[in-house]
């Protein structure tokens, strides 16, 4: 409409505000260009209520993603959203028995398409798309950056002679992995939290002090007692 309304329409990206000032300035000439120019008002102002609603919406994923208390967000590139995303596309992490299992689930491992005794591996096209979304949107952040690990990794992907987009693909596998230690080192903080708490809670009929401890009643391996 805008193209239609201001000669040589507009160059660059375009925002809500921008497009109200623009059309402030616009004197239609006529009742179809008046209609026009009103109708993308109407348009502008859906955009505005659009955009307020995605602020919203980032703010009520900040506290959530807060309250998660997910080390996702370490990760350089994942910021609420997309850690929103990860976490909840994945669900218990512990349903992926490995970091390939995981791998797969994100679309982020190559299939082999070997042909004899020539190894090919293309792009696979399986697995959640959206969480696979959520890890290129961090892959390309870490590129953008130099000073990034992710960054440093694609550029040794390509002076081992790999295409952008290889190296690329290579870089998200490597973000996958990251993100699944991250959750499970949180779900392993967790049940640890929980055994914690499990552990200090005394039932009514039961000593505050026991004399002797059977094996059941010893802290696991690997726990902290209480």
């Amino acid at each position: 409409m805008l193209c239609e309304l201001v000669p040589g329409g507009f160059a660059g990206e375009l925002s809500a505000r921008q497009a109200g000032a623009l059309l402030d300035t616009v004197r239609p000439l006529g009742a179809a260009a008046t209609a026009r120019r009103d109708l993308a008002y109407e348009i502008v102002e859906d955009l505005r209520r659009i955009d307020s609603q995605l602020r919203e919406l980032r703010e009520r994923l900040t506290q959530l993603v807060l309250a998660a208390k997910t080390s996702t967000v370490d990760i350089f590139g994942v910021g609420p959203v997309v850690a929103a995303m990860v976490v909840g596309y994945t669900g218990d992490i512990a349903r992926f028995a490995s970091a390939d299992r995981f791998a797969s689930y994100t679309g982020t491992a190559p299939i082999e398409a070997s042909s004899g005794p020539r190894k090919v591996y293309r792009l696979s096209r399986r697995g959640n798309r959206q969480l696979n979304h959520a890890i290129h949107i961090v892959a390309v952040t870490q590129i953008r950056y130099r000073h990034t690990a992710g960054r440093a990794y694609y550029d040794r992907k390509i002076a081992e002679g790999k295409s952008p987009k290889m190296a690329l693909r290579a870089l998200k596998r490597r973000i996958s992995d990251a993100l699944y230690r991250a959750m499970l080192a949180d779900a392993k903080a967790a049940m640890g939290t929980r055994e914690g708490n499990r552990g200090t809670a005394l039932s009514p009929a039961r000593p505050a002090h026991t004399p002797h401890a059977s094996s059941s009643d010893k802290p696991l391996p690997g726990q902290r007692s209480a």
